[in-house]
């Protein structure tokens, strides 16, 4: 079943088969449906990779939420994403302690040697998404980068191309 959406998208369901059963595993879990809404977000990003207007209307009636109250929480949160991203997610963090210690050059390597060209772009062969994030908590080993779930240390623009060199 799919159905359309405001934006005239068609939205094949993402709360099927082993991605429903997990979604099913998680309400014993928790006091109410809307406390699984975290979770059940993480499971339709892990599932397409980004959580999409049709996406955010099945989270709301899978869990009795209003769409409304499920974008707040989505566009609340950074670590959600609401577009189409590469295959690896990159968020260099820029936060003063990390800009003090080269952040704008860091990320300029990674624009450069991804191809994204600017913040939030996708490279053209769809690989690699980089974005700035204000705080990865690591202010003692700047710059501090996440890769995806890696979390990488002290990133220098010099050690940029042999980090990509690890995603493929």
């Amino acid at each position: 079943m799919s159905t359309a959406h405001a934006a005239g998208e068609t939205h094949q369901p993402v709360f099927v088969g082993p991605t429903r059963a997990q979604l099913e595993a998680l309400f014993p879990k928790y006091p109410t449906k809307q406390s699984v809404l975290l979770p059940a977000l993480w499971l339709v990003q892990e599932a397409r990779g980004w959580i999409s207007e049709g996406a955010l209307h099945e989270v709301a009636e899978v869990l009795g939420l209003t769409p409304a109250y499920v974008k707040g929480v989505v566009t609340f949160y950074t670590m959600y994403h609401t577009h189409p991203v590469g295959r690896h997610f990159i968020q260099v963090c820029t936060t003063s302690p990390c800009n003090i210690c080269g952040a704008e050059e860091v990320t300029k390597a990674f624009l450069r040697h991804t191809g994204c060209g600017e913040l939030g772009a996708t490279s053209p062969d769809g690989r690699f998404t980089v974005i700035e994030v204000e705080c990865l908590g690591a202010c003692g080993f700047a710059t501090p980068v996440l890769i995806d779930d890696d979390f990488v240390e002290g990133v220098t623009p010099e050690r940029v191309a042999g980090i990509l060199q690890g995603y493929k």
